[in-house]
């Protein structure tokens, strides 16, 4: 599914998905003293540190073209038959991409055999997320996307969990990142990188969007989230989960 998916919505990918900071200093911290690292559904690079040997694997041939030139090397595959030997990394990554695996367990076991230190999966928790006002107020589907986060915990194993807050200016162009820029849904250009908005049926996502026109036209959506505008960042349920080998 993330393969032919990532097909379709993946070109301008690299442009609106831009590594943030502030999420990326989070990840790389749990990356610890690793000198080799293997970034699993790696789509056009973001948080692939630079100051490590990476290796990206990703599944969708429009992705890998626009990885950036002088990129870590990037090898097509999927998550559930990774084709590197045992022990060959010391960190096995992923970023908001285990939920399109159709076999997330065995993905999750395969980033352990791969790799001799950890593996760190940025995932969402959604019983979190669905309390964003984008979904719950338009688009009450949005988040079927995502599975429950009992089951994400249960197919990883144990493992810590950090919360991951979403700052407001966000440079990374994901559904949540713009919970403190409403007008930024409204455009065509951002939404058209979000899986969420291809996954939803295209009339709820057009009426969703239009109610959203109304009421910031209105002063509606202003006047029932001023609370939102004091906030530099926000818990939208984004999850770091972290496991030693």
């Amino acid at each position: 599914m993330g393969e032919q998916l990532y097909d379709t919505i993946g070109d301008g990918y690299s442009a609106s998905r831009q590594t943030d900071p502030r999420i990326a200093a989070i990840l790389w911290e749990q990356l610890g003293s690793a000198h080799r690292v293997l970034n699993v559904g790696a789509g056009a690079g973001s948080y692939e540190p630079t100051d490590r040997r990476v290796v990206a694997l990703e599944p969708s041939v429009t992705m890998r073209a626009q990885r950036a030139p002088g990129a870590a090397p990037c090898v097509a595959g999927v998550a559930e038959a990774l084709p590197f030997p045992d022990a060959s990394f010391d960190v096995a990554m992923s970023v908001l991409s285990d939920w399109y695996w159709p076999d997330r367990r065995k993905g999750f076991d395969e980033m352990r055999r791969v790799a001799r230190e950890r593996v760190v999966i940025l995932t969402i928790d959604r019983s979190v997320a669905e309390r964003f006002w984008l979904s719950s107020e338009y688009l009450p589907r949005a988040h079927d996307l995502w599975g429950p986060f009992t089951e994400t915990l249960s197919d990883f194993g144990r493992c810590e969990v950090l919360d991951v807050p979403i700052p407001a200016d966000c440079l990374d162009g994901f559904f949540h990142a713009f919970w403190r820029r409403p007008h930024a849904y409204l455009q065509e250009s951002v939404r058209r990188t979000m899986a969420v908005f291809n996954n939803l049926d295209p009339a709820e996502a057009v009426s969703g969007v239009t109610r959203l026109a109304a009421d910031l036209a209105s002063g509606a959506w202003q006047g029932q989230h001023e609370e939102l505008m004091e906030l530099d960042s926000l818990d939208l349920g984004y999850r770091l989960l972290v496991r030693d080998v």
